[in-house]
Order: C-alpha cells, then sequence, then structure tokens
C-alpha cells in the first residue's frame, strides 16, 4: 500500500472542500495547515446565512462575481472566528490565488502556499515574491517550488 505525500493528502482534501463550493463559475477549496494538521478549510460562497449563487445567480462586476468569497479567505475567516493562529501555516489551494488573497495569506502570516490550477493574477506572485512567501505549484502528486521571477500564470 502505497501512502500519499502529505502535500498529496493535503490537497486531496482541499479538492473534496472544492465540492462544497457554491458558486458555478470556479469550484475551489482551501486547507490551512500547520505541522500536518489541518487548522481550517474553505470554499467559495456567500457569506455565512445569505443566498448563494447557486439559488440567486452570481452578481458580476467587471467579469468577477463579487457574491462569492474566494475559498482562500473563508478559510482564514473560520481561523480568525475560531481563534486559530495561521502564523506559519501552510495553505493548499486548488487554484493559484489572486492579488486579494494573496494579500491577506501575507497578513495571516501563512508562510508557503501550495497550490493546483491557475489563476491569470501575476500581480499576486508579485506580492508572494516581495513578502518571502513560499510558493509550491502542485502537479501529478508532485510539487515545484515556483521561481516568481519567471512563472506566469
Amino acid at each position: 500500500m502505497e501512502r500519499p505525500s502529505w502535500d498529496e493528502y493535503f490537497m486531496q482534501i482541499a479538492h473534496v472542500v472544492a465540492e462544497r463550493a457554491t458558486c458555478p463559475r470556479r469550484s475551489v477549496g482551501a486547507a490551512i495547515v500547520t505541522d500536518k494538521r489541518i487548522l481550517t478549510t474553505g470554499y467559495n460562497g456567500a457569506p455565512r446565512g445569505l443566498a448563494h449563487c447557486a439559488e440567486v445567480g452570481c452578481h458580476m462586476v467587471a467579469g468577477h462575481c463579487i457574491r462569492a468569497l474566494h475559498a482562500e479567505q473563508n478559510a482564514i475567516l473560520q481561523a480568525a472566528m475560531n481563534g486559530v493562529s495561521t502564523n506559519g501555516a501552510t495553505i493548499y489551494v486548488t487554484c493559484q490565488p489572486c492579488n486579494h488573497c494573496a494579500k491577506m495569506i501575507i497578513n495571516a502570516g501563512i508562510q508557503r502556499v501550495v497550490f493546483q490550477g491557475d489563476y491569470p493574477d501575476a500581480f499576486a506572485l508579485e506580492l508572494f515574491a516581495e513578502a518571502g512567501t513560499l510558493l509550491d505549484r502542485f502537479f501529478e502528486g508532485q510539487t515545484e517550488t515556483v521561481n516568481l521571477t519567471e512563472y506566469r500564470p
């Protein structure tokens, strides 16, 4: 029996979390981890207690749905709501974070981002580089550190 690596394990969990997403434009999942323990998870969807995109439709502005929070935002907010420190943690995300999420990840003290799918936001990569956040791309069961001076989504 071959066990998945820790990165593969947590990325699989992020994909399961993404199945809860309620915005039909994109299903994204995130898991924040410290010392091989899951702290919180999040998926993209409307704020707690409000109607989801799947129920009332997306609210589109400049090509983006502004009704839904992003998976990374929800995972960070869950930590804040429950008094859980994310300082020094790793976040696993099924898609490269946007620049808004990158700023939240940096301010939450998260030190490493492992992502799988692309998202066309080069500024997010600049923010991670400037902050010294480690960025790893996950594919085919492996992670590879992203060279932020060369990588473009």
